[in-house]
This record gives structure tokens, C-alpha cells and sequence, in this order.
């Protein structure tokens, strides 16, 4: 590998879909599921330091990447008319997969097999719960660390 850079790409409509917390929230408003994820993932990418690159099958008209506003966000990818999340990990993975780093979360096993022939790691939706719910624990470690500390670090 030519870096150390880590990124997490996640299926994000496969991921709303399996967890049921996120299921809920889509049926009461797709906006709400996807900012929740995107909440989950933020958290997730400044703890740990992966970058993460979410994808949604967005039916628009062109590929887009919501544009960021700092560098603690993470990237969000909205496939076009013409294309699927699927398609568009897949592209990623096979461009960036040598010379980076790559773990793929979806529960597609069709797309995990694809992705995992181009070189990337994979795991579940379940899988990347546990990989967030992780991170949640070490950074709420260090913040009752720091608070019995008198707020130093």
C-alpha cells in the first residue's frame, strides 16, 4: 500500500434498510434516516481518524458530491439516474483500492464479493454497528477521563 490513509465507504441505503433504528426514521422521513447516518459516521471518522465516504442511490441527474464544509466531514456521493451506490463503490474501490486502505459496509453480499476481488476489506451493516458502537465507548472513555482530570486531557 502507498499510504496509511484508511476510508470506510458505506452502502448507505443498505445500511438505513438493516438497521431498524434507521428504518424507522426513513419511513417517518428519508432526510432523517440520511442525517442520522451521516451523524453516526461524522462521529465515527473523528475518533477513529478512517475517512468516510458515504453513498446513496440518489436518482439524480449527475453524480454529486455534496460539498464539504470542513475537513471533519465526511464525503457523501449521490448516484445518478443512470447508476447505483453499488456502481459507484465499485468504481472507488477499484481505482483507489491499491493504493489505499478500503473497508466496504454493505450487506449485499453480491457487492461485497465484487469489492472484496478488487482488494478492499469488507463487513456488515451489523458489522459496522459494532465498528461505531466501539468507537462511541473509546470516546466516551476519554471524555470521563478528561472531566475527572478537571478538563486536561
Amino acid at each position: 500500500m502507498a499510504t496509511d490513509r484508511t476510508y470506510l465507504l458505506v452502502d448507505g441505503n443498505n445500511v438505513i434498510h438493516a438497521w431498524a433504528e434507521l428504518k424507522d426514521l426513513h419511513l417517518r422521513g428519508k432526510g432523517l434516516a440520511h442525517d442520522r447516518l451521516k451523524h453516526l459516521l461524522g462521529n465515527y471518522q473523528d475518533v477513529s481518524g478512517v475517512r468516510v465516504v458515504l453513498v446513496f442511490d440518489g436518482r439524480r441527474e449527475r453524480i454529486e458530491l455534496e460539498p464539504l464544509r470542513d475537513e471533519h466531514e465526511i464525503q457523501v456521493f449521490y448516484s445518478d439516474a443512470s447508476h447505483t451506490a453499488d456502481d459507484i463503490i465499485e468504481r472507488l474501490s477499484a481505482k483507489y483500492a491499491k493504493h489505499y486502505r478500503i473497508t466496504v459496509a454493505t450487506n449485499d453480499m453480491a457487492e461485497q464479493n465484487a469489492v472484496y476481488s478488487m482488494g478492499t476489506e469488507v463487513i456488515s451493516a451489523d458489522g459496522l454497528r459494532q465498528l461505531l458502537e466501539n468507537s462511541q465507548g473509546v470516546m466516551d472513555d476519554w471524555l470521563n477521563r478528561y472531566r475527572r482530570n478537571g478538563g486536561k486531557g
